[in-house]
């Protein structure tokens, strides 16, 4: 592909993953809404949010291995398909069982287009080229991650669209970026019998879904200690320790247990799943402290949210571009993860009454880490592993990733929501008064309060936002460690289609010759014509001089 219709299909990619992203967020400020004219209770209103993160989360290592097996052009466009369909249903829902399918649905398609996004960047773009890329992709993911509450905030205010557009909004991106993927991607498919492991992908998915219920429900509906969290956790540990003895006797396994032997994709899929606990256990959060902890709109906490979108725009971009420059790349990690920390950190200090220019500071640390981290776990992983696992290995990060995430949340939530009880508690105890709405596991509308008790809310949801990021900041210090120990080896210089020829190649033909990794194309070429049945081939291809015998010559 040249470099123009490259530009091209990363447009629809660009679009594709947006949309995924933003289903997640979009409703965030929404919900109240949605819940209070759908007549849901509380527990309908968690699984609103919980239903699309479980079904994304589920369903990522399928979609990887397919992506390995079938078309990446037609299972990419099956997902927007899936997504259009599941945003549909979403915005004329009628009654909350309608929206909770719909989101399911989504959530299903937001899978596909997570996981299939880097794998077909890999497809079309070098390693060594793909940090100017993977600016542009870190940049929409952390954007589209808090802009959403911006976008869910302005439609909700907007009499004349209303929460329905938070989920009618996606629909033209991801037609969009059907038609610019129907006409500028054009990817090389070998057609191979294939053998679907459907038992594997049904015990994985369940496995994980019990443990995604677990932590999604468990200190709310149920207690943490009860017979619900013995039979979802014993039940999910039972599934998953199933599905690794069919994994490893499976013939096209869904998650290739045997690429975690690679010492880059075992270390970049932890520090994923730390990374995913500490960023989004955390700022999901903000929006919430931004419209009680300090009384502004929907509109106004999604405006304030701002320098952490700017941070990650800059410094992704940034990266991207000294990586594809120098080829390193590790130190791009250190100084995101070592950022990230800094920012979770200083989060944990803040309170109902600090000035916004500090917390704009704050956030702009914090973005700044997110942005040169989060795409270049993707690019390490990408780099170390065989083309045809790529599928695979790209979508055990994104699992990790997305798990890491829906546990931080659930589970930073709870936290929360126990100490703003708490803190409410001793605020009655001191005040002798009882803030109407504000304990328990509602949100209150801290407007609505007479002044006093207002105060107390806004000091109790302060306090807990700020223990919330001083939990996440553990999190992102271990990510750090892990990030230490991953080997920094040269980014390859051809796409993973051409190493998927190659590899393919060599296996026809029963040799077994060193991957390249900075070699030039054209020398690959040159190897491959002027010597592909004997050692001069072999010589040049590793760089040295073929000896007198090899070449032919006296």
């Amino acid at each position: 592909m040249p470099p123009r219709q490259v530009l091209q299909a990363v447009s629809g990619l660009v679009a594709g993953l947006f949309v995924a992203i933003l289903a997640g967020t979009v409703v965030a400020n929404a919900l109240p809404r949605i819940t209070a004219e759908l007549r849901a209770s509380q527990s309908s209103y968690t699984w609103v949010i919980i239903a699309e993160l479980l079904a994304m989360t589920a369903t990522v290592p399928l979609w990887g291995k397919l992506s390995d097996l079938y078309s990446k052009k037609l299972l990419l466009q099956t997902s927007l398909g899936l997504f259009v369909v599941g945003s549909l249903v979403a915005g004329f829902s009628q009654g909350v069982g309608m929206l909770i399918f719909s989101r399911v649905v989504q959530g299903v398609g937001a899978g596909g287009l997570t996981a299939l996004t880097q794998v077909v960047m890999a497809a079309v773009i070098p390693p060594r080229e793909l940090g100017r890329y993977s600016g542009v992709f870190g940049a929409v993911f952390s954007g589209a991650t808090v802009a959403g509450p911006l976008i869910g905030g302005l439609l909700v205010d907007t009499s004349w669209l209303g929460w329905r557009w938070c989920f009618f909004i996606g629909v033209p991106f991801a037609l969009l970026a059907i038609a610019l993927l129907q006409r500028t991607l054009h990817l090389p498919h070998v057609r191979r019998e294939v053998k679907i492991d459907w038992l594997g992908a049904f015990l994985i998915v369940a496995g994980v879904s019990s443990l995604l219920i677990w932590v999604s429900m468990a200190g709310g509906t149920f207690d943490w200690f009860s017979w619900q969290t013995a039979a979802l956790v014993g039940g999910g540990a039972l599934l998953l320790a199933t599905a690794v003895r069919v994994e490893f006797r499976a013939a096209e396994p869904i998650i290739p247990l045997s690429i975690f032997r690679n010492r880059t994709v075992a270390l970049t899929s932890l520090a994923s799943l730390l990374v995913g606990v500490g960023l989004f256990g955390g700022t999901v959060f903000l929006s919430q402290f931004f419209q009680v902890a300090m009384g502004k709109s929907p509109t106004t906490a999604g405006l304030m949210s701002l320098p952490l979108i700017l941070g990650s725009l800059a410094a992704s971009t940034f990266a991207g571009q000294r990586i594809s420059a120098t080829g390193r790349w590790k130190r791009y990690l250190v100084a995101g993860t070592v950022l990230m920390t800094a920012g979770l950190a200083l989060l944990s200090t803040i309170g109902s009454h600090t000035p916004f220019v500090l917390l704009s500071v704050y956030m702009a640390v914090l973005g700044t880490g997110v942005g040169m981290l989060t795409q270049n776990l993707v690019l390490a992983a990408q780099n170390d592993v065989p083309a045809d696992t790529l599928g695979s290995a790209t979508a055990v990060l994104s699992f990790s990733r997305s798990m890491g995430g829906t546990v931080g949340t659930s589970v930073l939530g709870a936290v929360l929501a126990h100490r703003v009880a708490t803190e409410l508690a001793a605020g009655r105890a001191a005040a002798g008064a009882t803030p109407g709405g504000g304990a328990g596991h509602g949100v209150p509308d801290a407007t609505t309060l007479p002044a006093p008790l207002r105060a107390l809310v806004e000091n109790a949801y302060g306090i807990a936002t700020a223990e919330l990021f001083l939990w996440a900041t553990p999190f992102a210090l271990l990510a750090l460690i892990a990030v230490l120990f991953i080997k920094e080896k040269p980014l390859k210089t051809t796409t993973s289609t051409e190493r998927l020829a190659e590899e393919s190649a060599l296996a026809a033909g029963g040799r077994a010759l060193p991957t390249p990794t900075d070699t030039p194309r054209a020398d690959l070429a040159a190897a491959s014509t002027k010597g592909s049945g004997g050692c001069l081939g072999t010589t040049r291809l590793l760089g040295q001089r073929p000896s007198r015998r090899a070449s032919g010559r006296p």
